[in-house]
């Protein structure tokens, strides 16, 4: 007998539907799954087999084939259990057929408890476009698949309900959605703690604005840590629309937080120095979104920036330009975005006290000099603010002056994020950071003194054509938080000094 049940998959970032077709013919006892699966879907044998028989139903001692239709797309991991246990029921009898407008995910316990699984978002996704009314997942699960509207959710803990429900014997009823709030708190990491620092401030207020990168210089123990982690606290919140992209990348990772639908929160990935460069930019046989991508519409900070390896910091390059990478392989290619914040700290040479004004640094000049050249200049041209660190007084850090609150910040910085995205409605980005090129033309207009000073800094400093783009941008952001429609002298100067510290350190 025959029976096919509805289920889905995930690639990459996508989902797509799964029929899953069961088989059960006359002939030597066996369990054969066809359909391109992995290791995790040809154990589902044994797991589907445990828990028919440990929640009561009869198992089929006939030749069972189930085949996962389309048949040349690989599928992954445990999520067809459930699928499969309700196919081969229906292709038994024991159960009568399943709708055509439901579908189901799940992995199944030996017992028959039905648990979570990675990739649920895009899946629901990928159910709703394709037409489908119903879809049963676990209940871990329940509130990211509830995010997709118009789909109806039904939270399952063990296999038994789902059959109790689909033989009208004790209905379920739909999961219903928590709504989607922004967060206010981000676990009291506030700019009020940090003492001094004025110039530091002032640029990841302008790096919040824009949504600019940011290099932190400076000797140990001056806050550069302490300042990048409490960059998330003066972002803007995220959009709905935003937090569905971030929250799609984390489902596929397996690292949405259990019970909740959406990420509220702006990413904020710290890796270890140590972490390589698949790690950070994703890949593997099937392609995962590495910490470049699950800090897509956040930010990643790299501290100790030249401890990375080389490799590394070099495959970060064209995902900075791009705001997504992409990642090819014999089997084909997927590409998964990455529109981040690059905000990284590093010391001035490998003692940390090159250029204090109390400590002697015991670096030679050669020891200086490689331990800088680990950063390359296509890099560093790709950082819009270098900012200098300096160490903190006495006087400061003894004080009993509060410092200015991250909410006072983040009141200037949604301001300026306000103007941008009146500015550039309906072109595809919202903040300067993502200019085009012919939009840099149109929205970045230099007042005639401006003009002039530009013209001699740029020949005098021997910049390049994307350090040109970038100093305009962050000058754009400089206005913007000065409420200004065009880009003034002062505004420009602000910026150009934001881009030379290089000098200083990389001549």
């Amino acid at each position: 007998m025959f029976a096919e049940v509805h289920s889905l998959g995930v690639h990459t970032l996508d989902g797509f539907c799964v029929r899953v077709e069961a088989d059960i013919s006359s002939g030597l006892p066996q369990f054969c799954v066809v359909g391109l699966p992995d290791s995790a879907v040809k154990e589902s044998s044994e797991r589907v087999h445990s828990a028919i028989k440990n929640l009561g139903f009869t198992y089929p001692v006939s030749r069972i084939t189930v085949n996962l239709s389309p048949a040349d797309i690989r599928k992954t991991g445990p999520v067809y259990d459930l699928p499969i246990f309700l196919a081969l029921l229906c292709a038994d009898g024991q159960l009568p057929a399943v709708p055509k407008s439901s579908a189901f995910i799940g992995e199944l316990s030996l017992d028959g408890a039905v648990r979570g699984v990675a990739g649920v978002l895009p899946m629901a996704i990928a159910a709703h476009e394709a037409g489908i009314e119903c879809l049963f997942v676990p209940a871990e699960n329940a509130a990211e698949a509830a995010v997709v509207d118009s789909l109806c959710i039904y939270a399952v803990s063990d296999a038994r309900q789902v059959v109790d429900h689909l033989r009208g014997k004790a209905p379920l009823s739909p999961y219903t959605p928590a709504p989607f709030t922004d967060a206010d708190t981000l676990d009291g990491q506030d700019f009020s703690d940090v003492r001094g620092q004025p110039e530091a401030r002032r640029a990841m207020e302008i790096a919040a604005a824009g949504g600019h990168n940011l290099l932190l210089i400076g000797p140990p123990g001056t806050g550069k840590s302490m300042l990048a982690k409490r960059m998330p606290g003066i972002l803007p919140r995220m959009t709905r629309e935003e937090a569905m992209e971030t929250s799609r990348i984390y489902s596929v990772a397996g690292m949405l937080p259990k019970g909740r639908g959406l990420l509220e929160q702006r990413p904020f990935r710290a890796p270890h120095h140590s972490v390589s460069a698949t790690a950070l930019a994703g890949g593997g046989t099937i392609p995962r979104p590495g910490e470049v991508s699950l800090a897509h519409h956040g930010v990643l900070f790299l501290d100790e920036l030249p401890e990375f390896s080389r490799l590394a910091l070099e495959i970060l390059r064209q995902p900075l330009e791009d705001g997504k990478v992409t990642i090819s392989r014999v089997s084909g290619s997927a590409s998964f975005p990455c529109e981040i914040m690059l905000v990284a700290a590093m010391n001035p040479c490998p003692c940390g006290y090159y250029g204090h004004p109390t400590r002697q640094c015991t670096c030679n000049q050669h020891a200086i000099d490689r331990y800088l050249q680990r950063i390359s200049g296509p890099l560093l041209d790709r950082i819009d603010l270098h900012v200098e660190v300096a160490p903190v007084g006495y006087e400061e850090l003894s004080g009993t002056e509060q410092s200015e609150s991250s909410a006072a910040i983040l009141s200037r910085v949604q301001k300026a994020r306000a103007l941008q995205e009146t500015r550039y409605q309906g072109l595809g980005f919202a903040c300067n950071a993502r200019l085009s090129s012919s939009a840099l033309r149109k929205y970045c207009r230099l007042a005639p003194d401006a003009e002039a000073m530009f013209r001699r800094v740029f020949d005098n400093m021997g910049l390049s054509a994307r350090a040109y783009d970038r100093i305009l941008k962050v000058s754009r952001t400089i206005a913007d938080l000065a409420g200004s429609d065009r880009i003034e002298t002062e505004h420009l100067s602000e910026a150009i000094q934001y881009r030379t510290l290089d000098r200083k350190y990389w001549f």
